[in-house]
């Protein structure tokens, strides 16, 4: 005996979703029919709207509902300091830590010539044209610790050489907390170049 077809249609959009597998996407579908029809009236509602109102926003290309996203409307942020991140969920975890007060640019995907994605591909070009116009002092590249990170760090420094503008990077190393034995070569390798000096100087 199989499913009613509504609900083997519910399985196959959830099997859509990343992560989620056969089992998992039928946990899912029949749980749905334990939800009150309020909820799934928002719940149905939210995912029509995320298709028709979320936009990106035309400044930084962060998610918004309008032209301009709820960052890029805040006088009351450091308009001298721009930080460079792959993709759009990076802002929310920076906003979430509540550690930067500048402003945003989203790349929208990294530098990495073995996919097809060429620099031409990204949202670099707009990255020049508002340091530039917004006459930014700093360009903090916060990408990920890779080879297409690294290649697309090294790809805007040298476009942004000749701008009169600092650029630097978020400093890579082994997390708090672990064990050197399981950390990788690229992060172990980040960590050395990334080190601090934490010497005292005494007079003798």
């Amino acid at each position: 005996m199989k499913y009613p077809s509504t609900i083997l249609n519910l399985i196959e959009c959830f099997k859509k979703l990343p992560g989620i597998g056969e089992k998992t996407a039928e946990r899912l579908a029949l749980s749905v029919l334990d939800i009150d029809s309020e909820t799934i009236d928002i719940f149905s509602n939210s995912l029509k709207d995320s298709k028709t109102k979320i936009k990106r926003c035309t400044k930084c290309n962060n998610l918004s509902e309008s032209e301009l996203c709820e960052i890029c409307k805040d006088k009351n942020r450091n308009n001298k300091i721009l930080c460079v991140v792959e993709e759009p969920k990076n802002v929310i975890l920076f906003e979430k830590l509540n550690i930067f007060d500048g402003y945003y640019h989203v790349l929208d995907g990294l530098i990495s010539p073995i996919d097809g994605i060429n620099p031409e591909d990204l949202n670099i070009s707009s990255l020049v044209d508002r340091v530039k116009k917004e006459k930014i002092e700093e360009v903090i590249l916060a990408l990920k610790p890779s080879i297409e990170g690294e290649t697309t760090s090294l790809y805007i420094s040298r476009i942004l050489e000749d701008l009169n503008v600092k650029i630097s990077k978020i400093a890579y190393g082994i997390p708090i907390g672990a064990e050197i034995d399981y950390v990788d070569s690229l992060t172990l390798e980040m960590a050395l170049e990334n080190r601090m000096d934490i010497s005292t100087n005494k007079d003798s």
